[in-house]
């Protein structure tokens, strides 16, 4: 069906007679499954932000047109030519990712960049997009699911146990997490941790306004590809670091980030970066604070703050479940990525954005899943110079949200998840294995960044009911 929208309902929205208002319109009549008042809420939210819309394949050309009427001028100019960065895996890297990567390398504070062979497009920086700057921080550069990561808990426990209990590991699991965009606990099930005790949720009003929101959220899992599972993980050959020895055990992933509060976070802070730096277009969503400004000062207390949160989701998580099932845990290994570190590049120190990319330096231990389907892996970084000690944070998709969910079928879905002997409880067809690029190859791409230490094989998995997003 077509949504029945008029001139008048988009002169509510803000629009003025002319050109502009008549793409609006075009626009408007052919949106499926949107009532008038969300219509109208879309089109005043481009109208008011066009620049977040410029690669929206539905609202770019209304966008572009509603910027060159304004005419503004950006104060920033980018500089001529991008700088030369390294891409690892570029067969598997769409042309999207690599066009905002060529933006990214053009900002006046880019001293070195890298794309891991997960990337893809996002908004400012791709995901999968590692990006050092001088002096400066770039909320979108970090991502709206601020400190999401991998927490991975090891257990002195055989497979054959796990497969004799899955009942029982299926009901601990489905009893205590929660998930999805918005939800969280209330009265007796909230946790507690000390992180909510920081003195840094009373760095502003803004900051302060949101610590009840993290208080009830507190160790929930967002929406999207976000989950906490059940697996076998895989060791070849003793481990010296982490103590284990060669084997198969069971082991429990989370993935997930800092919830609303990060969200709320990055949307104000980037506001905040738009008004205070003025990039030319197609670079608006890369707008960065000066780090050592007020703004800039706020931000990596609050990002930093935001990312202890995440941790602390994770901790209480896997303290619940590991507390149900009666385990001892052998080892835990936690990585984070849409986070900025301050490190030392070619001897100066820069600030490292890791959109979507694992911390790789010489030693650091990681997690690297694939999908609901195929294993993930757990590495132990190179240090390599050229990836800015990175590597890539997942499988990376191959196809977008909206595109899994006209071509993929329910029937398929349990097709896969069947021959591979996954038991999945919620998530949507935008999740779905096929519509993540192939690990293996994604690995074998980025196969001189990282040391492969174990394997681990998804078997039970929970993630959002209807495939909401965090963002």
């Amino acid at each position: 069906m077509t949504t029945k929208i008029n001139g008048n309902d988009l002169l509510e929205a803000g629009y003025t007679p002319g050109k502009i208002l008549g793409i609006a319109l075009a626009i408007a009549t052919h949106l499926p499954d949107l009532s008038i008042q969300e219509v109208k809420t879309l089109l005043r939210t481009v109208k008011d932000q066009p620049a977040d819309f410029l690669n929206d394949p539905i609202m770019k050309t209304l966008a572009a047109e509603i910027i060159e009427e304004n005419k503004i001028e950006p104060e920033i100019s980018l500089m001529e030519n991008a700088l030369p960065y390294t891409l690892y895996g570029a067969e598997h890297i769409e042309e999207g990712a690599r066009k905002q990567m060529n933006i990214a390398m053009r900002l006046p504070v880019t001293a070195a960049g890298a794309l891991m062979p997960d990337a893809h497009q996002g908004y400012g920086l791709p995901i999968g997009g590692v990006l050092a700057t001088r002096n400066a921080i770039i909320p979108y550069g970090v991502g709206v699911d601020i400190g999401c990561r991998m927490a991975l808990s090891i257990f002195e426990i055989s497979a054959a146990h796990f497969h004799e209990n899955e009942a029982k590991f299926k009901r601990e699991l489905i009893a205590h997490t929660k998930f999805g965009a918005g939800h969280g606990f209330q009265g007796q099930y909230k946790s507690d941790h000390e992180v909510l005790s920081r003195e840094e949720f009373n760095l502003t009003p803004f900051i302060k306004n949101l610590h009840d929101k993290a208080y009830s959220q507190l160790g929930s899992s967002g929406g999207g590809n976000h989950f906490v599972e059940w697996g076998i993980i895989e060791f070849e050959k003793r481990d010296e670091v982490l103590n284990i020895e060669k084997g198969s055990y069971l082991a429990l992933l989370t993935h997930s980030g800092s919830r609303g509060f990060g969200a709320t976070v990055a949307g104000y802070y980037t506001k905040l970066a738009k008004e205070n730096c003025k990039l030319p277009a197609e670079a608006a969503n890369l707008a960065y604070l000066d780090i050592n400004s007020e703004a800039g000062l706020e931000y990596w207390l609050a990002m930093n703050l935001a990312g202890d949160y995440a941790s602390a989701c994770h901790e209480v998580i896997h303290h619940k479940l590991t507390k149900a099932i009666g385990a001892e845990v052998l080892a835990k290994v936690e990585n984070h990525h849409n986070f900025a570190w301050k490190e030392n590049w070619n001897g100066e120190e820069v600030i490292v954005h890791r959109k979507g990319a694992t911390p790789a330096g010489k030693g650091v231990m990681g997690i690297i899943p694939g999908s609901m389907t195929a294993p993930g892996f757990l590495v132990r970084g190179k240090g390599i110079a050229d990836a800015i000690n990175s590597a890539s944070h997942g499988a990376g998709r191959q196809m977008s949200r909206s595109k899994a969910f006209k071509s993929i079928s329910k029937e398929e879905m349990r097709t896969v998840l069947k021959n591979n002997n996954v038991t999945l409880i919620g998530a949507g067809l935008d999740e779905a294995p096929m519509a993540y690029k192939d690990i293996n190859l994604v690995m074998e791409a980025q196969k001189e960044l990282i040391d492969v230490v174990a394997k681990f094989t998804p078997k039970m998995v929970r993630m959002a009911d209807d495939g909401s997003r965090e963002d």
